[in-house]
């Protein structure tokens, strides 16, 4: 008896070790790896890709214009990053008669350069906002700057959708989880809390377009919130463009009293998150 137990017990075991090892079963383990490779696989939908192609054209499309209108003698002077209040001045003496004979050129040139800034992450965007009041004073200069900066922003948001987490895991780890576990609690008014990050600066830009697509943020909100999010800085930051010889240092666009009014502004954008909690603790 004892005997023919262990046989038993012996062909049980084989015939689980013969399903498991089956070509069936070997051939499920790849599957289904593949099929979870597929599925942690960033991609962009439809309208992402679309957005993408046209941030890109715009981009080319305004560097070839730079190239074909600029004046050969002066490409030193033109086509130059500025760093510095210093730069900004002397790039706006130098682009004064050229951006009103060459508008749309250097319309197309600026939105080229400001958009391939804030998709890589080069500082200066701020100089470069100021430099668009210099020229185009608060309205246009306004209106530019919001464009420009809404569509750097989803390029650079596309951009980490496809490569960036390991980026922005390295860069920002205990940041990243705690913007993700404050998004897990405001699913049902995430576009509120978007616009409040975006008009305080509660949390970088830069951070906030490369965490955004790895915190799951849908692309129709992170536009939204970045187009009229980004509205009260612009309006300051082009404002002091236009007295620019007054300035004497960036510090002086965000003192406490600007920054008093874009948290009371902000916290407009959240007021209804807090009716909603009141209401239901109620």
């Amino acid at each position: 008896m004892l005997f023919a137990r262990r046989d038993i017990e012996a062909a049980g075991a084989g015939a689980g070790a013969g399903q498991d090892g089956s070509p069936a079963a070997k051939k499920g383990k790849p599957e289904s790896a593949a099929a979870s490779a597929a599925v942690a696989r960033p991609t962009l939908t439809r309208t992402e890709a679309l957005a993408a192609a046209a941030v890109l054209a715009l981009f080319v499309a305004g560097i070839f214009c730079i190239f074909l209108a600029a004046p050969r003698r002066e490409f030193g002077q033109i086509l130059r990053l500025p760093r510095s209040l210093a730069d900004v001045r002397l790039l706006k003496d130098n682009l004064a008669v050229y951006a009103s004979e060459h508008q749309a050129n250097f319309v197309l040139g600026y939105c080229s350069i400001y958009i391939f800034m804030q998709t890589f992450m080069i500082p200066g965007t701020i100089f470069m906002s100021l430099l668009a009041g210099a020229l185009f004073g608060v309205i246009k200069g306004g209106i530019l700057v919001v464009f420009t900066a809404t569509a750097g922003a989803s390029s650079c948001y596309f951009l980490s959708k496809l490569i960036g987490r390991p980026l922005v895991c390295w860069l920002w780890p205990e940041r990243l989880r705690y913007f993700q576990s404050e998004i897990a609690k405001r699913k049902d008014k995430l576009l509120n809390y978007m616009l409040f990050l975006r008009i305080t600066p509660t949390l970088p830009n830069t951070f906030i377009n490369m965490a955004s697509p790895i915190v799951d943020i849908p692309f129709h909100i992170f536009f939204a919130a970045t187009l009229i999010g980004l509205i009260p800085a612009s309006y300051i930051t082009v404002k002091a463009g236009r007295a620019l010889g007054d300035l004497r240092s960036v510090r002086e666009l965000y003192d406490f009293k600007t920054l008093v009014v874009l948290f009371l502004i902000g916290s407009v954008a959240v007021v209804p998150t807090i009716l909603k909690r009141k209401r239901t603790y109620e």
